[in-house]
């Protein structure tokens, strides 16, 4: 086992399909919430390059026998959680920064 290699996980999706991500950070909140920074991993250079390059923040829901990735429905808890994603990231990746529209 490579200590320092990737950490990858599994998901299971809704429709039974397996898609592997690569986990780039967690965090744990002092009301013990659980989260984790994602990226999609690929096989094939050609693949990586189409992506997106979205980072997917995800809370981490415990169960008896497995860990379930939900995605944060409540945008203040999303907000708070992403700003934290991205300082601690900001050093490996660049965060564009969306615009609001202003409606003018």
């Amino acid at each position: 086992m490579d200590e320092y290699g990737p950490d990858i996980i599994t998901v299971v999706d809704d429709d039974g399909a397996e898609h592997e991500f690569e986990v780039l950070d967690r965090i744990e909140t002092d009301d013990d919430k659980r989260y984790v920074a994602i990226i999609p991993k690929y096989d094939s250079p050609e693949d990586m390059l189409d992506d997106d390059g979205e980072l997917i923040i995800l809370r981490v829901e415990e169960t008896e026998d497995e860990s379930i990735l939900e995605p944060i429905e409540d945008e203040d808890e999303f907000d708070e959680i992403a700003a934290v994603f991205q300082e601690r990231l900001s050093e490996y990746f660049d965060f564009e920064e969306e615009e609001e529209d202003g409606g003018e």
